[in-house]
Order: C-alpha cells, then structure tokens, then sequence
C-alpha cells in the first residue's frame, strides 16, 4: 500500500499544511502503508503551455519535476493533496501540478485510487478548497475519503482529525471501500469524455488507443 501526500505549501520546515499532511502520512504508517512526502515548494514545475502534446503520446514537452511527480500519483494507491488556501485556492505550486494533469482528466488515469485532502487557512476559504479538490478527484476518477481543514494556528485536535484522516485513508484502501454516489458521479464522468475521445480519435490518437486498451470504447 502506497500512499503519496503532494504538499502545495512553498514554506518548507514552516508550512502548518506540511505539518499536517505529515500526521496524516504518520498514522497511515502505522497501518502499514508505504508513503512518501513530496515538497512541490522544492521542485521544478513548468507551467502547462497547453500544447495538447499529452493528448497525442505519453510525455510533456516540458522537462522538470512535473513529469516524475506525476508519475508518483500513477503509482500510489492513495493520494494526499495538501495546500494552504491562498485568495480562495491552491497555492500557484499546486495548481500548476494539476494543470499539467489534463490526461489524467480525459483518461480518468487515476480510476481505482483514493485521494484525501489537507487544507489549513487564515479564517476562511477552507471549505470552497476542499470542495475543489475533492471534485479535481472525480475528474481523474478517484475515489474522496475526506479531508482536514483546519485555521491557523494549529490545534492539538487539527492533528487528531489529521491522524483519523490516515486511518480512513489506509483503510479504504485496504479494504477498497466503494463509494456508490462518488461511483456514479465518476461514471457519468468517464461516459461524458467517452464520446469526447471518440470525436478526437485523430486529433487525441495516445488516448484513444489508452481508451480502446482498457475496452472502454
């Protein structure tokens, strides 16, 4: 059991969120789980230039770290998004990560997978964010265990619900809980871009083939 946290934060040692995420990676640890932190604050991520060059083969034209990091969620069985809410978002380190992310999108690339989130704010914001997140995960076809919001400064019972949160995490993987309207809302997702594959068969031909592989066409 692999579980993956991507830490939106650029403060380093200091980031409250990467504070967080570590519990969350703690507890899951204990219930036997193989995880890993990722700092984007200390990676090389380009800004998607839209080219559609993920569409027509397997790589990015751009050469960074969005590359391997990406490929760190294809491998994990568990995903932790973890970000500080700057103007009511992501912070700009995490959203260009998931910008590069457009052929997990059309090719719901992480179908089978289980992603929670991890939030901290100055008062507010936090909700609209976790919302944010948890549909970003229906678009790549994971399921949405929940999430941790917590104000600044932390509490002692903002890591409790951190720790709970690497329990249910560890556990719906180990179990592989299903999530029947989280299910459905993916589904609708995958017959929506099912016809959108088909009409670009020429313009997409990487993930029509991706698509007839998996005997989704």
């Amino acid at each position: 059991m692999k579980i993956v946290a991507i830490g939106g934060s650029p403060r380093g040692k200091k980031s409250q969120t990467k504070a967080l995420a570590e519990r969350v990676l703690e507890a899951a640890r204990i219930k036997g789980a193989d995880t890993e932190m990722v700092d984007l604050g200390k990676a090389r991520i380009g800004f998607c230039q839209a080219c559609e060059a993920c569409h027509h083969g397997p790589d990015c034209v751009l050469t960074d770290d969005g590359k391997a990091i990406l490929q760190k969620l294809l491998d994990a069985d568990g995903i932790v998004l973890a970000s500080p809410v700057y103007l009511n978002q992501v912070t700009a380190q995490l959203k260009a990560l998931m910008d590069r992310s457009s052929h997990f999108i059309h090719c719901l690339r992480l179908m089978g997978k289980y992603m929670a989130a991890v939030t901290t704010n100055g008062g507010s914001g936090g909700a609209d964010v976790q919302a944010y997140l948890k549909r970003y995960a229906f678009t790549v076809g994971a399921q949405f265990v929940g999430g941790v919001d917590a104000a600044a400064p932390l509490k002692e019972t903002d890591f409790s619900a951190a720790a709970e949160l690497g329990d249910s995490l560890a556990a719906a993987i180990r179990k592989q809980t299903a999530y029947p309207e989280q299910q459905r809302i993916i589904e609708e997702q995958k017959h929506r871009f099912g016809h959108i594959i088909a009409f670009h068969k020429d313009r997409w031909p990487f993930e029509h083939t991706y698509w007839q592989d998996k005997g989704w066409l």
